[in-house]
């Protein structure tokens, strides 16, 4: 049976022991409940995790998962480029648990987990455009400061990058608790396959 690029949820759920999962949101965002079994390599280090990739794409098929499918689908395209095929779950996290599909907690898992990255960064961004401009009218000048979070928002939408998400991304709430798997760990889970989980 081929592998579409992108599943349903209800396609997922029921190939899901097929694939290995691997989710590229933060650790923040991951700790927050993610898809059954998925390995957490954020986007941002996917290209290092390269070779445990390939290695688990030997075994069988990937499925890369993110909030909405946005990250999900960007980390297919660079794992492309690398020659390893992947799909993606489509509408992400949310169409999974909108659909009533489980969700996997981490025993660590924090009280509260962090806003997903869209949100936070249309946060910053819509909070940064309105200082602009209430500052903008006792000092004309600080509407440049609205100009400026415009132009990185249309450069982010014509590049398909986000300079925002990444800065946010290093913020300690989207970092992974400290007894969390370790990064190293979840690329030699991936390298040795099922015997070592």
């Amino acid at each position: 049976m081929t592998t579409p690029t992108t599943l349903t949820p209800a396609q997922a759920t029921d190939r899901l022991g097929e694939f290995t999962v691997v989710d590229v949101r933060t650790p923040g965002e991951y700790a927050g409940g993610h898809v059954p079994g998925a390995h957490n390599i954020p986007l941002d280090r996917l290209d290092e995790a390269a070779h445990a990739l390939k290695a688990a794409a030997a075994r069988g098929p990937l499925l890369i998962v993110c909030a909405s499918g946005a990250r999900a689908a960007k980390g297919c395209e660079r794992l492309a480029a690398l020659g390893v095929a992947a799909a993606t779950l489509e509408g992400g996290t949310s169409a999974w648990e909108t659909a009533g599909r489980p969700v996997e907690h981490p025993a660590t898992a924090r009280a509260r987990a962090p806003w997903p990255m869209d949100r936070q960064v249309r946060l910053t961004a819509g909070t940064l455009v309105f200082l602009g401009f209430v500052a903008g009218l006792a000092w004309p000048p600080a509407h440049w400061l609205s100009g400026l979070v415009g132009a990185g928002l249309l450069f982010s939408g014509v590049t398909n990058t986000c300079g925002m998400a990444a800065l946010l991304s290093r913020l300690p709430r989207n970092r992974p608790p400290k007894d969390a798997v370790s990064f190293e760990e979840t690329l030699l889970r991936l390298t040795a396959g099922p015997a070592a989980e």
